[in-house]
């Protein structure tokens, strides 16, 4: 039989036998064969002369069986690498699952290489759906009713923004769904957004446009605070047909995203919720591929579109550490 002692190791098991059965002293023995008493000390406590293994006895990945459940379809359906998985997993599966935990996981269930689970090439039948080909700075902008908290009075809205060509976006938490609201949300989305914003898309909300009025619909005016903010920014305002969401999809499957969120996590209060759609927001740009996007983050793209065209971006893309504050 072949022993396998540990890199350390000071003694034999031969050595280890004669301590376990010597009538010396501890001091002695120490003496005698160039070791330390406190190693005398451990094989003497010991009925075997065997090393015993360092691996933990009891490897805990620290989730449920429906929390693996998730983050494999998470894995298969948004083709996220070990490190981005890890850290939405924490942020909205299980904040305690380790990095080692979570390989282990995926070993488990057969989907440890990324390279099998990315399909090898788009055919005609299945390739993603996008919309014309656009440069950065076409933005679809949308609102969103949230649930109202139990430490609120009243309920709040959530204003969305997101680039057409990159998928990049960019949320607000807002108390009202005023035109002035939406004034501010366009101001603080112009000076986020790293590229030059030159048209923007909305639907027909009295937020955004002045369309309709109690005499029906109109042509509107261009006097609603909406278009005349983005008059001041430059920006073409177009917005969508009436009685037709669908041309607005791609913010509304965004919003979906965030419908799922909110299905699926309870919140505490106010704050928590808002500070949870902001971390989503964060990790939705940073760590999740778009297959749309061949499969690239949005800040990927945009560093892509900024090497390519760097005249369309008014600052450095960069990864960010966090949350826009």
């Amino acid at each position: 039989m072949t022993i396998r002692l540990h890199a350390n190791a000071t003694t034999t098991p031969k050595i280890r036998r004669y301590i376990q059965e010597s009538e010396k002293s501890h001091k002695a023995l120490a003496k005698e064969l160039g070791i330390s008493i406190d190693t005398v000390r451990r094989w003497r406590k010991r009925d075997d002369v065997h090393d015993r293994s360092h691996t933990a006895h009891r490897l805990n990945t620290t989730m449920t069986e429906a929390q693996e459940a998730v983050v494999i379809e998470l894995r298969r359906s948004l083709l996220l690498s070990l490190d981005d998985l890890l850290v939405v997993t924490r942020e909205f599966v299980n904040a305690d699952v380790s990095r080692a935990g979570l390989d282990r996981c995926l070993r488990r269930h057969g989907v440890s290489r990324l390279a099998d689970l990315i399909p090898k090439e788009e055919t005609a039948n299945n390739k993603p759906k996008t919309f014309k080909n656009y440069d950065p700075g076409f933005v679809h902008v949308d609102i969103k009713y949230l649930p109202q908290m139990p430490d609120e009075t009243s309920r709040r809205y959530l204003f969305v923004g997101i680039d057409r060509a990159t998928r990049w976006v960019y949320l607000e938490v807002c108390k009202s769904k005023s035109a002035q609201a939406a004034k501010g949300f366009l101001n603080r989305l112009v000076a986020k957004a790293p590229f030059v914003i030159k048209k923007l898309l909305t639907d027909n909300d009295k937020a955004f446009t002045d369309r309709f009025s109690t005499a029906g619909e109109r042509k509107p005016t261009g006097n609603h605070v909406f278009d005349k903010t983005c008059v001041q920014h430059g920006i073409e305002h177009r917005l969508i047909p009436p009685r037709h969401p669908q041309t607005n999809g791609m913010v509304e499957r965004f919003n979906g995203r965030i419908s799922e969120v909110l299905a699926t996590t309870r919140f505490d209060s106010a704050e928590n919720l808002e500070q949870t759609l902001l971390r989503y927001g964060y990790l939705y740009n940073q760590h999740i591929p778009q297959r749309a996007l061949g499969h690239k983050t949005p800040i990927q793209a945009l560093k892509d579109w900024q090497k390519k065209k760097p005249k369309l971006f008014r600052k450095q893309v960069r990864n960010h550490a966090g949350p826009d504050s």
